[in-house]
């Protein structure tokens, strides 16, 4: 197991929501943040928050991972920081709700950008660097939407499909070179990811993100590979895929998107 005091530990998406929780939870376990998003003022002032409380490094860098070339400058950057990462979380993701053909095909491919690209990418040059050392951890933020096509969130949907299999893939490949990778798969959480994605549902009616957060790291200390770091009656959801028709599935999916307001 990582030991969490001391190390450094590499968060995207990490200015609010899911990102801040997990930045707080491991501050407060004693690691070193290297905290990655595109608002550095939300980033910022969470950093001066973190020093102030936990006493730990916390470095910031402005990144927008929908553009291909950002992986390299992070990486780039942490090398002049002489910053070796020991745990990768990537959080980041985005997520646009309605029509598919209501959208903009511009904006589809963003989704796909973020959520698959930028994360492979980060997998990739940090998973070399940790199985090299034989030591290190990598954890994918998925979604329970990636258990069935989900209809008024098809693209987010796919993509997120795409990091849970990925992840199972590579977790197997990985498993005898001393670095632990975890993909977590959270129901609706209480965050700003539902700005972008307009709701019906009440906030009362999530998890909320230090929850989530909570629960993930525990998952990872584990040794989880897939982790469902939300209420029981989410996971529960995930199972419709697997006992029923696809065709029933997608139904079921679809009715759930209409009464949580995505297909407005």
């Amino acid at each position: 197991m990582i030991p969490y005091k001391g190390s450094y530990v590499l968060i995207t998406g990490a200015s609010k929501g899911l990102g801040s929780a997990y930045a707080k939870a491991l501050a407060q376990r004693g690691a070193n943040l290297v905290l990655v998003a595109r608002s550095l003022e939300p980033m910022e002032k969470l950093a001066v928050e973190l020093r102030s409380e936990h006493s730990v490094r916390i470095e910031t860098i402005q990144a927008d991972l929908t553009d291909v070339s950002a992986p390299a400058q992070i990486a780039k950057r942490l090398t002049e920081l002489q910053i070796r990462i020991d745990l990768l979380v990537n959080n980041a993701g985005a997520g646009l709700s309605g029509q598919f053909l209501g959208h903009t095909v511009e904006n589809e491919f963003l989704q796909i950008n973020l959520n698959v690209q930028g994360l492979v990418a980060l997998t990739h040059h940090f998973g070399r660097e940790m199985a090299d050392r034989g030591m290190g951890g990598i954890i994918n933020i998925s979604s329970n939407s990636a258990f069935q096509a989900v209809p008024y969130m098809a693209t987010y949907g796919a993509t997120k499909a795409f990091i849970l299999m990925f992840t199972e893939a590579i977790a197997e490949e990985m498993s005898n070179t001393g670095v632990r990778v975890m993909v977590a798969c959270p129901g609706p959480t209480a965050t700003q990811f539902f700005d972008q994605a307009p709701t019906t549902m009440k906030a009362s009616e999530m998890d909320s993100a230090h929850y989530v957060a909570s629960r993930t790291l525990k998952d990872f200390e584990r040794g989880t590979v897939v982790s469902y770091p939300g209420r029981t009656s989410v996971r529960i959801l995930t199972w419709a895929a697997r006992l029923l028709p696809r065709s029933t599935a997608v139904k079921i999916a679809a009715l759930f998107s209409k009464k949580m307001g995505l297909a407005d």
